[in-house]
């Protein structure tokens, strides 16, 4: 057999996950090789859980070569928290948690009403982290697959000294060459699962045995019709006088603020279960899901101009 034969057959051993997770791996030591100060963005959610499963293959047993960061809006969900305490816990790595909170303390964020989610802010929170620490990237799990103006991201977008996203003003990627090259003041946001689509993610966490929170299982909660989304009733979002709560078979498909993450109806109790759902599903995770995607006032797009993830 000669070395073209041999290499090919072992390329057809493969499967797409292990070349996902070989660019994932590869885009992350780029970062940590490029960067000065990168951070690596972990909320609990099952993205950025299998975010740091890469960056144990990465890096492991080495200490990861950045802190894990997390911007809290206040309004999520306990039992996501908990897990994000426990991850960054069992691996020992250093959790920097800011909170909106912190930034409407400060003045730095003011809600319309009481009642206003927390959710766009969080673009404010993260700004000000990124220059107390002095990151020069943040490590994302966002996906291209997710929503429109994901998909216009590059592996490595570059954000202006005002933390800012112009679409139209990104570099090249070439050939997987990647430049994360900044002057003072400007950082790079690195999102290493780009290529993925949601049933990656999930069948990366089956071959992985990865944990999860509860709520991506499917459990019994009260529940408010709101068009063709569903929310949930919490302190956070009470019902109203007029609405009709019912009890419901749930889960998520994603997760963040409260007040703007919706269950979707399922009997999903294994992640096996969840693939065969995702396989078949017709409507992306974010129109699923979203509440506050469903506004033109709430674009992604203009969130991401404006700093977000």
């Amino acid at each position: 057999m000669n070395s073209l034969t041999m290499n090919t057959t072992s390329h057809k051993a493969l499967s797409h996950l292990d070349w996902l997770e070989a660019e994932s791996i590869y885009i992350m030591r780029e970062v940590a090789g490029q960067c000065s100060n990168p951070a690596l963005l972990f909320s609990g959610g099952k993205d950025s859980i299998v975010m740091l499963r890469l960056a144990e293959k990465a890096f492991r047993p080495g200490r990861f070569p950045f802190p894990l960061m997390h911007i809290d809006t206040g309004h999520n969900y306990r039992e996501v928290i908990e897990f994000r305490d426990f991850r960054a816990a069992q691996l020992g790595e250093r959790l920097i948690v800011r909170s909106v909170e912190d930034s409407m303390k400060r003045g730095t964020v003011r809600l319309k009403s009481p009642s206003e989610s927390r959710n766009k802010h969080q673009s404010v929170t993260l700004l000000e982290a990124i220059e107390e620490f002095g990151f020069d990237c943040c490590i994302g799990g966002a996906r291209r697959d997710e929503e429109k103006a994901r998909a216009k991201e590059r592996i490595f977008s570059f954000r202006d000294e005002f933390g800012q996203w112009d679409p139209k003003n990104q570099r090249p990627e070439l050939w997987d060459l990647y430049n994360a090259r900044v002057h003072k003041g400007e950082n790079i946001r690195a999102f290493p699962i780009s290529n993925w689509t949601e049933l990656d993610v999930w069948q990366y966490i089956e071959r992985e045995g990865l944990q999860l929170p509860s709520i991506y299982f499917a459990h019994t909660r009260p529940i408010i019709r709101r068009g063709d989304l569903l929310q949930p009733v919490t302190d956070v979002t009470p019902a109203g006088a007029n609405d009709v709560v019912e009890q419901m078979v749930v889960r998520f498909r994603t997760v963040g603020d409260i007040t703007c993450t919706a269950p979707v109806e399922s009997t999903a109790t294994t992640v096996a279960d969840i693939i065969a759902e995702t396989a078949t599903t017709t409507i992306s995770e974010r129109g699923a899901t979203r509440l506050d995607d469903q506004t033109s006032e709430a674009s992604m797009e203009q969130r991401k101009k404006e700093g977000y993830f």
